[in-house]
């Protein structure tokens, strides 16, 4: 069964064959499950021209704010993008490109992606900006746009447990868009926390089955807090 092992070494193999101008998703929200480790061996690389598609693009210094200092992303997709300076400043002086989606809408054009749906129809955005230039049709009355699916040439994933042939767990909330990420990136790539023996975690709890899964790292992770709350 050793072919079925979806481990690898290092993080320079996790991603090797990523290259300048392709597509990467990646899982997370805010900074909540984010594939920090993976994000950071990106801005190593130096890789460049990235389309990007996340719910948001981090914090300044942390995240995917981490590729926006070196101007390695050409385009981001994402539908929430107000935690970051940098980003503003860079979309106001026209060096990124934003297309903003609504979430749930960004989570479906995911989900379709990895399902093989190429497109579907949502009534979510119609009559807005969101709906320039798309198909509009009629359902029971009420008007819908078109909305392409999105799949990646990555899918850079943050798990909590998996075994060695790549079925992944997701920890409470930190599970929001990373399953989605990762049916619909051509390859995928998922570091967690725990790597166990296949027959160790029960299958009714698996998340992402195996079989989406190309490459699998375990990692050490900082879990930085958002935003920071404390009582006077």
């Amino acid at each position: 069964m050793a072919g079925f092992d979806k481990r690898v070494n290092s993080y320079q193999e996790a991603l090797a064959g990523l290259e300048d101008g392709m597509t990467v998703l990646a899982g997370g929200f805010g900074l909540c499950g984010i594939p920090e480790n993976l994000i950071a061996e990106i801005k190593r690389k130096g890789t460049r021209d990235l389309t990007v598609v996340s719910n948001n693009c981090g914090v300044d210094g942390f995240g995917l704010g981490l590729l926006l200092e070196d101007r390695q992303i050409r385009k981001i997709v994402a539908s929430y993008v107000g935690e970051n300076a940098l980003f503003e400043q860079l979309l106001l002086s026209g060096e990124l490109e934003v297309e903003l989606t609504p979430q749930g809408t960004l989570a479906e054009k995911m989900r379709a992606g990895g399902a093989g749906i190429p497109a579907f129809f949502t009534a979510t955005g119609y009559g807005t900006a969101v709906a320039e230039g798309k198909e509009v049709r009629e359902f029971n009355g009420r008007p819908h746009i078109l909305e392409p699916a999105i799949t990646g040439d990555f899918a850079i994933v943050k798990g909590w447990k998996a075994d060695r042939y790549g079925n992944v767990i997701y920890r409470h909330t930190a599970r929001n868009f990373n399953p989605l990420a990762a049916t619909a990136g051509k390859i995928t790539v998922v570091e967690v926390e725990e790597i166990v023996e296949p027959g160790t975690l029960e299958p009714g709890q698996i998340h992402t089955p195996g079989i989406y899964v190309d490459r699998l790292i375990c990692g050490q992770f900082e879990k930085r807090i958002e935003q920071r709350t404390l009582r006077a």
